[in-house]
């Protein structure tokens, strides 16, 4: 309460001393606008970017472009009845934006927690403390979360909060993943999954996935990669398994499960369209292009211009044949500027000294570990050959040294 008292002081105060305020700060006090037929004409409008600063602890800069953005999200709502919208939301003065704080305050959080929760999400501020008070309390009570992971949640997921109750939700997500905190790494990537319908979406997806006789284990695994798959309607997982199955990937194969989640960033068009690039670059049939992607899904996730290179660096660098390719698609997995092109300009060196048979393949210093690249082919010539390792740093950096031909 002496707090709140405090607040109530300063707020004028701090308008009083804006003498040069900005766009976004006329907008922002626009907010008041229903509520200033009533008001006395001495009494000063509330000003969300000033609320910001002084009860917040927002920077001007900060307080300015967080107020926009409350002005910006308000008006998704409604665009002809913005301003409107934005009054009735419980902005038009400091009494909902402080019972929030408070709230927040209540439940543990810093000064510093509840200033990148609002500056995250503003519109918070004009919530039903009605309805976010006890969503937040089951947080703490049902989920045991504790303050700082409270606010952590509320950085990514504060809108899912003040739209529903989602307590179920997150109680099923939170085991499904092992635990809070892997919930949380996903949320981050795509918090989707906390706006998806549960019972129409999530849940038959899991169920189509356990049908394709993957484990729970596996489909956790999966969504922890590919958050979104979970929340496509039904419809498009079901034609990402038939996808999956037509290039012969088997349900009981190890390599089905990244295959869907490869699949599931393409759509159908892009799919056959690389289907036939990889055809045509490799000169080979279509039962062997499938055989190609059943075996290294990822090749769907390149982009063409990136395959062609590798290709190009293989055969005509390299000096494997299409074919090889074909048998091994993992050479199209490694990163030519961080993999491929370092280790081929060690080679070079080495058997250009004599400390490599020439006849040495390629394709086994391209597979091995970096750990043990490094040991084998690098720390153990740091004598006889110097340079060499600033040599595959300065490679692995992007630069190919003068004198060295690839």
């Amino acid at each position: 309460m002496a707090m709140l008292l405090l607040r109530s002081h300063l707020l004028p105060l701090f308008r009083a001393a804006t003498l040069l305020p900005s766009p976004t700060h006329h907008r922002a006090c626009l907010l008041s606008a229903s509520a200033s037929a009533s008001a006395s004409a001495s009494a000063a409008p509330f000003c969300l970017e000033d609320y910001l600063v002084a009860a917040c602890g927002l920077a001007p800069d900060q307080a300015r472009k967080t107020a926009k953005k409350a002005f910006d999200e308000a008006s998704k709502y409604s665009k002809k009845k913005a301003f409107k919208e934005i009054c009735r939301s419980r902005l038009n003065s400091a009494s909902n934006p402080d019972a929030i704080l408070a709230l927040l305050s209540g439940m543990g959080l810093s000064g510093a927690d509840i200033a990148a929760v609002v500056a995250a999400d503003p519109l918070l501020l004009r919530s039903s403390v009605k309805n976010v008070s006890p969503r937040l309390l089951a947080l703490r009570d049902c989920l045991g979360l504790s303050a700082p992971q409270i606010a952590r949640f509320l950085l990514v997921g504060s809108r899912a909060l003040r739209g529903g109750d989602i307590v179920h939700k997150l109680e099923f997500f939170i085991s499904f993943f092992g635990s809070f905190e892997p919930l949380l790494v996903i949320m981050k990537r795509n918090n989707s999954i906390l706006f998806s319908d549960f019972e129409r979406v999530i849940k038959p997806n899991i169920e189509l996935l356990c049908q394709c006789s993957l484990s729970v284990r596996d489909i956790a695994q999966l969504s922890s990669n590919s958050a979104r798959l979970l929340t496509f309607k039904p419809e498009r997982v079901k034609e990402f398994v038939l996808r999956v199955e037509e290039l012969g990937v088997h349900r009981s194969s190890r390599m089905f499960k990244h295959a869907i989640r490869c699949v599931s960033y393409i759509n159908k068009q892009k799919f056959a369209a690389r289907l036939e690039f990889l055809k045509s670059t490799l000169g080979c049939s279509e039962s062997e292009v499938a055989t190609v992607v059943s075996k290294c899904p990822s090749v769907l996730g390149y982009s063409e211009e990136g395959l062609l290179r590798k290709i190009q660096f293989w055969i005509k660098e390299v000096g494997v044949e299409p074919q090889c390719i074909v048998k091994r698609p993992i050479l199209l997995s490694y990163s030519l500027e961080k993999r491929l092109l370092p280790r081929h300009c060690v080679m070079k060196i080495l058997q250009e000294k004599g400390l490599l048979s020439s006849k040495r393949a390629f394709y086994s210093f391209a597979r091995i570990g970096e750990e043990t690249f490094k040991l084998k082919y690098i720390d153990c010539h740091d004598d006889s050959v110097p340079g060499l390792a600033d040599a595959y740093a300065t490679v692995s950096a992007g630069v190919v040294p003068s004198g060295i031909k690839l």
